[in-house]
């Protein structure tokens, strides 16, 4: 892989893993269409994810930080065997995180089957078509209210299981969970909040899945050096596109990317139709 391929990659999985635009989509439609038909290492995927994760930790740090903090102190109180009324927001995200997180299990026993979908045009195609009508469904409904205060158990699984289904490539996870939020009656800066600190768990669980597999495979060490400037552009890029789509929930405008959506997914079909 060379300095460049390794730059693009790490630019389409920065500006697409949080752009509700499918980043799993346009690796496979750069790998598939834009003569990167090298398979993409296995352990420079894992990597790539690792640096958009790390840009969610750096941009929702604060939050993270008061979870930790709230994690410990809900430990003591169980300890004391007391509970804080009410319970403090902090400890209420990070339960509806975790139910949240829970519809992923569902996806296990068949994920390799969603992954061998990437190699499908027309599935990808069509998913980025799906990705756009939510999205622009998302512009039509009224603006909730509901934050880590008001959410239930309920929207966190709506939530959630929108996640589970955004493993399917060329659908947003970004975008399907925002959307879920929105529709669960979510404020919107607390929708895109909520998404990103939903992929945390996300991220880490399908990343020790796929370390496994990239082990197995073999690392090319000498090719670390490439696949560290791709991690670092992906990091890069993804802090300020979470920063971009923060601006763009004030103005609750995520319709938008849905023509966009709209136009990849049409083109993908038709030149997946040719070239098959």
């Amino acid at each position: 892989m060379s300095y460049l391929t390794s730059i693009l990659l790490g630019l389409i999985q920065g500006i697409a893993e949080f752009l509700p635009i499918s980043s799993s989509g346009h690796l496979a439609i750069a790998q598939n269409l834009l003569g990167l038909n090298t398979e993409i290492p296995e352990f420079f995927d894992v990597l790539l994810h690792l640096g958009t994760l790390l840009a969610v930790f750096v941009a929702y740090w604060q939050d993270i930080r008061d979870m930790v903090l709230e994690f410990f102190r809900g430990v003591g109180d169980i300890a004391r065997r007391t509970t804080p009324m009410p319970v403090p927001p902090a400890r209420r995200l990070i339960l509806l995180i975790i139910i949240g997180t829970l519809p992923l299990f569902a996806v296990l026993p068949i994920h390799k089957k969603v992954q061998g979908l990437a190699n499908s045009m027309g599935f990808i195609g069509g998913a980025l078509i799906v990705t756009g009508f939510l999205l622009f469904a998302s512009d039509l409904i009224r603006k909730g209210r509901k934050d880590e205060r008001t959410a239930t158990w309920l929207d966190a699984v709506i939530v959630g299981v929108g996640q589970a289904i955004a493993t399917m490539p060329g659908i947003s996870r970004s975008g399907m969970t925002i959307t879920a939020g929105c529709f669960s009656g979510f404020e919107r800066r607390f929708a895109v909040r909520f998404a990103f600190l939903l992929s945390i768990p996300a991220v880490l669980g399908a990343n020790i899945l796929s370390l496994k597999d990239a082990l197995e495979a073999g690392i090319d060490w000498s090719q670390v050096p490439v696949y560290l400037v791709g991690v670092i552009v992906a990091a890069v890029t993804g802090y300020f596109c979470i920063r971009l789509l923060k601006m763009i929930a004030d103005k609750g405008r995520f319709g938008a990317f849905a023509y966009y959506c709209w136009a990849v997914g049409i083109v993908t079909l038709v030149i997946g139709t040719i070239n098959h």
